[in-house]
């Protein structure tokens, strides 16, 4: 495979950018390498050359397009990721929305970003765990991704060893999954908790639930302070008066939105609506 050019790395930025609003900086040619080549391979292509030349011919959002964007977002994630956020949703946040939300029995609560899945089940194995009250409720948690290939793995529920390892503690994984050949199941009394759905943040979004929580958590760092403050934007006519924003720990609505306020609950910054 011969060494990506600087024409044909300025190529794939403005292509991912452009589909994802993901900023990738230079110095990230070796990213672009390790990545798009083993999938230049896959697709019969001879060189990483000729894959992006064939993708700069299709002027239209043509599959091998979206293969390498898919291929080049960053789909790192692990049960119970910083461990923090969900220790303030169990002690603080939940059992405040439980109270704000007793007359209706609802809440519906989105992870944005979602990769192939773990965030979402955290957290309807926490609702499970620790809040039995809510078996009766009508609990909403959509999970979206942009990636339609992290989607198909996070609907199946099915984690290898090293996934189960990361973050998951033991009595998690022994109550709420099954042990098939190699591989965890998650359970189905977890896994039907979450919708799945595609959405590209940038792009046009389907109709939500009126959110009482949303994880926004570790995808705003590869945006540019424009596309930051339209994605708050947005969120925020999906979030009821009295809702909650989790975002990534090198994350903030500072400077930003000045619509937002942040709390401290523990560790965890969780992050509220002013007051109209």
């Amino acid at each position: 495979m011969s060494a990506l050019t600087t024409i044909d790395f300025d190529f794939v930025r403005t292509l991912l950018y452009s589909q994802s609003a993901i900023v990738l900086e230079r110095g990230k040619e070796y990213l672009v390498e390790s990545r798009l080549t083993p999938l230049a391979q896959k697709e019969g292509f001879a060189s990483l050359d000729l894959f992006i030349d064939a993708m700069r011919k299709d002027r239209t959002k043509s599959p091998l397009q979206a293969k390498a964007v898919d291929a080049l977002t960053t789909n790192e994630t692990y049960f119970f990721r910083d461990f923090h956020p969900f220790e303030a949703l169990r002690k603080t946040i939940l059992p405040a929305l439980i109270e704000h939300r007793s007359a209706a029995r609802r809440l519906c609560i989105w992870s944005a970003a979602c990769s192939t899945g773990q965030e979402p089940y955290t957290i309807a194995m926490l609702i499970r765990e620790h809040f039995p009250q809510l078996v009766s409720w009508k609990i909403e948690i959509v999970a979206t991704d942009l990636s339609t290939t992290v989607l198909d793995r996070a609907r199946a529920g099915i984690f290898s060893q090293l996934e189960v390892n990361r973050g998951l503690p033991a009595p998690y994984l022994i109550k709420y999954f099954e042990k098939k050949g190699d591989a965890w199941h998650l359970k189905p009394e977890i896994k039907n908790m979450v919708q799945f759905r595609p959405l590209n943040l940038i792009g046009p979004w389907a109709i939500m639930p009126p959110l009482d929580l949303v994880f926004l958590r570790n995808v705003m760092i590869y945006f540019d302070v424009d596309t930051k403050k339209a994605i708050l934007k947005k969120v925020r006519a999906c979030m009821l008066p009295h809702a909650n924003l989790f975002l990534g720990t090198a994350e903030t609505t500072l400077n930003l939105d000045p619509s937002w306020s942040s709390t401290q609950h523990g560790i965890a910054t969780v992050y509220g609506l002013n007051a109209a």
